[in-house]
């Protein structure tokens, strides 16, 4: 089964950019999975095992780091290709 994630991190401190790109450079070492970037979100897609068992690893990794995270995620159990419509 595909799905797709949302993912919002949003780094309690005043330096956020590194947090938030260090978190992105982490998922985008995950072969099998897609890993897209706007200025609000970080989408990822693939299969439902491998995107999660990804989703938690980089989550643990960020949190490792110190400092206070807040992630917003939402997920969809439909393949999207950011910018295309999804068919249900």
């Amino acid at each position: 089964m595909k799905v797709a994630v949302d993912i919002s991190l949003y780094p309690l401190q005043e330096d956020f950019e590194p947090p938030i790109i260090d978190f992105i450079h982490h998922l985008r070492q995950v072969a099998g999975i897609e890993v897209h970037t706007n200025e609000l979100t970080t989408q990822i897609s693939g299969e439902y095992t491998l995107v999660m068992n990804t989703l938690r690893d980089a989550m643990g990794y960020t949190f490792q780091q110190g400092g206070t995270y807040s992630f917003v995620i939402k997920v969809l159990n439909v393949d999207i290709e950011p910018g295309k419509a999804v068919s249900l």
